[in-house]
């Protein structure tokens, strides 16, 4: 996956998505680090994140893209609340990752089917099919 700069540029953005509420949650924190240990970035590098930005980077592949989507998707509902603000800043990244809108709003209404709202994988990925063919 990617380049050391993708990979810092992910986690910024997710860094900036949890704080929309201006909070970040120690499950937020835990999650993220735990993004940030399975992209092999260690955790002194991860911490410098939380103080300052790393640089965009725009992911290459739409793939990227719609696993960045989910990840982020994960990150607003690991601690069971969801607020407007969020699911409009959510809704707003997916749009300039280039992600078709409809598939976006499908993805935010059909999480709420299941379990903690955490939208499985491949039914994340077949919803950005169908909306792709």
């Amino acid at each position: 996956m990617g380049t050391f700069e993708e990979k810092l540029s992910i986690l910024s953005e997710m860094i900036a998505f949890a704080r929309v509420d201006h909070t970040l949650k120690d499950s937020e924190y835990e999650f993220l680090l735990g993004v940030a240990t399975n992209l092999g970035v260690d955790k002194k590098t991860f911490e410098s994140l939380l103080k300052q930005k790393s640089p965009k980077v725009t992911l290459k592949s739409q793939g990227e893209r719609i696993v960045q989507f989910h990840r982020l998707l994960l990150l607003m509902n690991i601690d069971q609340e969801q607020h407007k603000k969020e699911i409009n800043t959510l809704y707003n990244i997916g749009l300039a990752m280039g992600l078709p809108p409809s598939a976006i709003g499908q993805v935010l209404e059909v999480m709420h089917k299941y379990p903690n709202k955490v939208v499985p994988a491949r039914v994340l990925i077949n919803i950005f099919k169908a909306h792709y063919n």
